[in-house]
């Protein structure tokens, strides 16, 4: 699959298909497709996540024991379904809270009413993915249900039960002044602080309640903890920002060491009239990824060395040093 091909699937974002036809397919809890059924998609070293939908303009289906994707009439891709393990093909990738108490316009958690697993549940999670010997790494993340204080407690927790499985751990949950050094001090390898726009007018009009700056502080302490290529920031592509605006964020985020996800913005339905979201181009998204790729290369940084959560998933996004052909 070419990197044409793949910024295409992700700036669709969907597929109609029968899901009868695929052994394993989940409603997501986090991420761009939560609350919607979704599959992945793999051809060569390339992967996709796609949301099933009847109305898309891209429709899948079973032909010689391959998964073909066909545009308008005419096949597209051809390649392999591809079975998760939890979320994410070979991870257990847990959400632990699946409600939160901030309301940020571009995502669907907050209206989805979910669950919030206990500490027992997440371990049955992780030991079930691990029996299956497929479980590369665990990654955890969560909504904040009470405050972020006490998902960081319920975290630490459940990383000093899970270590015992010697594989990568990811966290990706809202900072505090100590996060960092009690998740690392726990286990934890990498860590993920969402920025989630570095636009700060368009931030504070989605994320009422959140300072941005305090963010990128706990980014910052987050690789003087963590190390190199060990922190990483969801960076949403289609909230109104500028190509400009993206290219100076970028530059700011890996100047400080820290490795940005450019992740397609989704229109949540629960949202609708709440926000504007424009899914990106695929040729914006190609675009902004080969900045991203120049300003990863400058400042000596690498996105194909993450061991857990987005980045060696590569579903949701075009992962700069493993889906552009250099």
């Amino acid at each position: 699959m070419k990197p044409e091909t793949k910024a295409e699937l992700i700036s669709i974002g969907t597929v109609d298909a029968d899901s009868s036809l695929f052994e394993k397919i989940t409603v997501p809890t986090a991420g761009p497709s939560a609350g919607k059924t979704a599959l992945f998609f793999k051809s060569g070293n390339k992967r996709v996540r796609l949301t099933i939908d009847e109305k898309s303009p891209l429709k899948a289906t079973i032909k010689d024991s391959k998964m073909v994707i066909y545009k308008n009439g005419k096949e597209f891709v051809r390649g392999e379904f591809e079975q998760e393990l939890i979320h994410c093909p070979e991870q257990a990738y847990i959400t632990i809270s699946e409600k939160c108490v901030y309301d940020c316009k571009f995502c669907p958690v907050p209206k989805l009413k979910g669950k919030i697993k206990t500490f027992g549940e997440v371990l049955q999670y992780i030991h079930g993915a691990h029996s299956t010997g497929d479980m590369k790494a665990i990654s955890i993340t969560s909504g904040v249900a009470d405050t972020p204080e006490k998902e960081v407690d319920r975290t630490v927790e459940i990383i000093k039960e899970v270590k015992k499985y010697n594989v990568p751990i990811g966290v990706s949950i809202y900072p505090t002044n100590d996060s960092s050094k009690r998740l690392k001090e726990a286990g934890a390898d990498e860590v993920k602080y969402n920025v989630e726009t570095m636009d700060r007018d368009i931030y504070q009009k989605v994320c009422g309640g959140q300072e941005l700056n305090i963010i990128l502080k706990h980014l910052v302490e987050a690789v003087k903890i963590f190390g190199k290529n060990k922190v990483f920031s969801n960076f949403i592509i289609g909230l109104g920002e500028t190509d400009e605006t993206v290219e100076r964020g970028i530059k700011e985020l890996t100047s400080i060491g820290v490795i940005p996800i450019l992740r397609a913005g989704a229109m949540p339905s629960l949202r609708k009239g709440e926000i504007k979201i424009e899914r990106p181009s695929a040729k914006r998204l190609l675009k902004l990824t080969h900045i991203l790729r120049r300003e990863l290369d400058r400042n000596g940084l690498r996105a194909d060395e993450s061991r857990t959560m987005c980045l060696p998933c590569t579903g949701c996004d075009l992962n700069p040093h493993i889906d552009l052909d250099y």
